[in-house]
């Protein structure tokens, strides 16, 4: 097949290219800064001549968009909402152009759309849509609203022979270098791995090869479109999370850290601590009742294999 990955040089485009074109796949990139083979310059705004890429392709899955690693000020929160909303815009007139439409366009979304919860877990079919729950900073709000406009840009986008899927994926959990498992990994190892603000906000995450073989399944299935959650089925809470990657490390203690303490090393970090502080309660339910099966469901279970693979590099 033809992919072509909007936005493809990050984490997540960095696991899906390297497992499609081993896979056989002629893989595309599209990229503000291109630097090899197979990468195409684009702006993410504005349509232009990479859209003849688009042209002839059997799948796209643009996982165009600013990190969510940064401090959410009010630029910073703009520029993740513009690149994602302009992003999957352009992509949508791309396809609507095209002679030769492709037959599925993935686009990525964010777990984080649900409310930050930790009673139930969310499914595509009950799951709360987060943005007025009780407890929670207001501008946490600011993550709802720029996940439910990009999966409203691609419902939008008029491509009558083009099937979508808006993937509510969870931390795709990877031993590349920079990635969020490397990052978490990194405190653990320094004994600084123990629980955040007492630890029981859940963490919603999906080994890296789920995660592709969660793409393949869907780009072959032709009845599922729409809201589809990439994440493992066996949320857990931080503290029990941090707990098995320090056990894979071999680490034995890892310090806590009270909110005020995560505040400090957030800023530090020039990041957020709603990457840290938001429960993110989140299951597979379409996936699961599609018939996928999960090769990695238990955290404890791929963490170990993450960090075989880090020390095999």
């Amino acid at each position: 097949m033809k992919i072509v990955l909007p936005g493809g040089t990050g984490q997540v485009g960095t696991v899906l290219r390297r497992a499609l074109t081993a896979a056989g796949h002629e893989v595309a990139v599209l990229s503000r800064r291109p630097t090899g083979h197979g990468e195409i310059l684009w702006d993410g705004r504005t349509l232009g001549p990479w859209a003849e890429v688009i042209d002839g392709s059997d799948v796209v899955v643009n996982l165009a968009g600013r990190s969510v690693s940064c401090r959410y000020t009010p630029d910073n929160l703009r520029a993740m909402m513009d690149s994602r909303v302009d992003s999957a815009r352009v992509v949508g007139r791309a396809i609507t152009a095209a002679a030769r439409p492709p037959r599925v366009w993935l686009q990525m979304s964010t777990a984080t759309v649900y409310a930050h919860r930790f009673d139930a877990p969310h499914d595509e079919a009950t799951g709360v849509i987060g943005g007025a729950e009780p407890g929670v900073p207001d501008y946490w709000g600011h993550s709802v609203d720029i996940a439910t406009a990009w999966e409203r840009e691609q419902e939008m986008a008029d491509t009558p022979h083009t099937r979508k899927v808006a993937l509510r994926a969870a931390m795709v959990m990877s031993p590349d270098r920079g990635g969020v498992f490397d990052v978490l990994s990194r405190l653990a190892r320094l004994g600084l791995g123990g629980p955040v603000a007492g630890g029981r906000q859940y963490v919603s995450w999906i080994h890296d090869h789920d995660f592709v073989r969660a793409v393949e399944f869907l780009v072959g299935r032709d009845d599922l479109a729409g809201p589809v959650n990439l994440a493992a089925p066996a949320p857990l809470p931080h503290r029990a999370f941090m707990r098995a990657l320090r056990c894979a490390w071999g680490v034995p203690v890892g310090l806590p850290a009270t909110k005020w303490m995560a505040e400090l090393g957030a800023f530090a970090l020039r990041s957020d601590t709603e990457l840290l502080l938001k429960s993110r309660r989140v299951v597979p339910g379409r996936l699961l009742d599609a018939g996928f099966a999960f090769d990695r469901t238990e955290w404890p279970e791929a963490a170990a294999d993450l960090v075989r693979r880090v020390r095999g590099r």
